[in-house]
C-alpha cells in the first residue's frame, strides 16, 4: 500500500533522527493566548520583553504561513547519562547547554524537512522553527500528541522524559492529525516541592522571575540577593524540576554526538569563569548555547554562585 504524505513526512522525520513526530491541526490557540495573557499580566515574564510581541502570530500560525492547516511538530532526545558534581567550587550547566548549540543543530534538520515536504508538494509553503520565532513551542508538541505539558511546564513524552529538543514545521498542508495524550502527572507534586526558589507557583504555572533558568540566561540585570543561596551552583540553566520528575526514570541517552558534553562544561570552576577573559569566552563556547548570556553574564552567575555559598555556610 503507497504511503500517504503524512506518513512520508513523519518517516522522513524519523530517518532525520528526531525521536518523535506528531501532526496537530493549525487553528487559532484561543484558550492558550488567554493564559499567555495572564501571565505576562502578572509580569511572570521578567525583563522578556519579546514575549509581549507578537501575539497574534503566537496564537496563530495562519498569521506565519498564510492558510496554514497543519503543524508538523517533532522532537530530539538530548539526554546524556553524566551526573553534576555536588561541589561548592564546580558550577552546574543545564544539560541542554553541555554540548553543541540545538538552535543550529536541529533547525539545520527541521529545514531540511521542511524541504523535503516542499519538493514532495512543490506548491505547498512550510516554515520551521526552533524555539526561535513567536511560536508555542510545548503548546504544538502537546497538540500532535507528542507528549503533555507537566506542572513544571516541560513537554513531558512518555518514551524520553522532558529531556527533548523541541520544533515544528507550520504548513498550508491538510494533513492528517494525531490526537492529544492524556495529561499522565496525576497527583504527583514532586517538581514543584523540589525547586529552590518556588518558581512553580501552582501546578501549569511558572513565574519566570523566580526561576534559576530565566535568572542565570534571560534575566537582565542582577540577580536578586534574595535568590543567591538557593543557586546551588547552577551558573547556567537549572535541571532540578526535571531531576525529580518520575517521568524521568524512562530516559535514554541521546546517540546525537553534538549533544555529549563538552570537556570544559562538566566541570566548570566557578573562580575561573570569574576571571575569564573575552577570549577565552569565545573560544570555549563557540557554537554553544551559553554564548547567549554572554560573558558578563556568566560572571554574575558564577559571582552569584559563589556568593550563595558564603550566605549558606554563614547561615
Amino acid at each position: 500500500m503507497k504511503a500517504t504524505l503524512t506518513e512520508e513526512i513523519k518517516q522522513k522525520a524519523l530517518e532525520m533522527g528526531f525521536v518523535r513526530v506528531g501532526v496537530a491541526r493549525s487553528e487559532h490557540l484561543s484558550g492558550e493566548s488567554l493564559h499567555l495573557t495572564e501571565w505576562l499580566r502578572r509580569g511572570y515574564h521578567g525583563t522578556m520583553d519579546w514575549m509581549e510581541r507578537n501575539g497574534e502570530k503566537r496564537a496563530d500560525p495562519a498569521k506565519i504561513v498564510p492558510n496554514a492547516r497543519s503543524v508538523v511538530a517533532v522532537a530530539m532526545n538530548y539526554y546524556t547519562d553524566f551526573r553534576h558534581r555536588e561541589d561548592p567550587e564546580i558550577g552546574k550547566i543545564s544539560r541542554y547547554a553541555w554540548g553543541d548549540d540545538y538552535h543550529q543543530f536541529m533547525g539545520e534538520r527541521l529545514e531540511r524537512l521542511a524541504e523535503f515536504m516542499s519538493e514532495k508538494a512543490p506548491q505547498s509553503h512550510n516554515k520551521a522553527y526552533v524555539d526561535t520565532g513567536p511560536v508555542m513551542d510545548k503548546v504544538w508538541a502537546a497538540r500532535a500528541g507528542l507528549g503533555w505539558q507537566g506542572k513544571h511546564t516541560n513537554l513531558i513524552t512518555k518514551d524520553y522524559g522532558s529531556w527533548v529538543f523541541l520544533g515544528e514545521v507550520i504548513t498550508d498542508l491538510e494533513l492528517q492529525a494525531d490526537e492529544p495524550i492524556a495529561d499522565f502527572c496525576g497527583t504527583c507534586t514532586a517538581c514543584i516541592e523540589a525547586c529552590p526558589t518556588g518558581a512553580i507557583v501552582e501546578p501549569y504555572r511558572l513565574d519566570a522571575t523566580r526561576c534559576i533558568s530565566y535568572l542565570t540566561i534571560e534575566h537582565k540585570g542582577d540577580i536578586p540577593e534574595e535568590i543567591h543561596p538557593d543557586l546551588q551552583n547552577w551558573i547556567y540553566g537549572c535541571d532540578i524540576c526535571q531531576d525529580v520528575c518520575p517521568w524521568n526514570s524512562f530516559q535514554q541517552p541521546t546517540s546525537e554526538a553534538a549533544f555529549f558534553p563538552r570537556s570544559e562544561n562538566e566541570t566548570p570552576k566557578l573562580a575561573e569563569l570569574v576571571d575569564m577573559t573575552h577570549e577565552e569566552f569565545t573560544a570555549r563556547y563557540r557554537k554553544s548555547p551559553i554564548k547567549r548570556t554572554k560573558l558578563e553574564g556568566l560572571r554574575r552567575n558564577a559571582k552569584a554562585a559563589i556568593h550563595g555559598k558564603k550566605e549558606k555556610i554563614a547561615k
